[in-house]
């Protein structure tokens, strides 16, 4: 079972440590604003900052989304979830993400919309 996974997660932590090359970069619309590039609306955001975003795909239920830009990294998950233990371990595992949030820079505590079947 962890040798058929071994590939998949290979290809996300190389991709996840090609998109955590970040730097300190000040907002080009506000003076003094330093705000995370991917989580910046439309209007503000700066399209020459962001690098493509990057979908690995296990199967059509295990999917890893990583948006990058020059000074932050969104990364969006589909976790399998075939039957309900492994829903009850998914949502075991989002709770102990978001009860630590404090500890990461930016953690989005609710989905961002569907974009690419992420």
């Amino acid at each position: 079972m962890a040798l058929a996974h071994k590939p998949y997660l290979n290809c996300i932590r190389e991709t996840l440590t090609a998109a955590m090359c970040i730097q300190n970069f000040g907002c080009q619309v506000v003076e003094r604003h330093n705000k995370p590039e991917v989580e910046a609306s439309n209007t503000q955001r700066s399209e020459e900052l962001l690098m493509n975003p990057i979908v690995i795909a296990r199967n059509e239920n295990e999917k890893v989304m990583i948006e990058g830009s020059i000074n932050s990294v969104r990364v969006s998950i589909k976790i399998k979830q075939a039957d309900e233990m492994e829903e009850i371990l998914t949502k075991k595992f989002t709770r102990f993400l978001m009860m630590r949030a404090e500890n990461f820079v930016v953690l989005r505590r609710k989905p961002v919309e569907v974009r690419n079947g992420v």
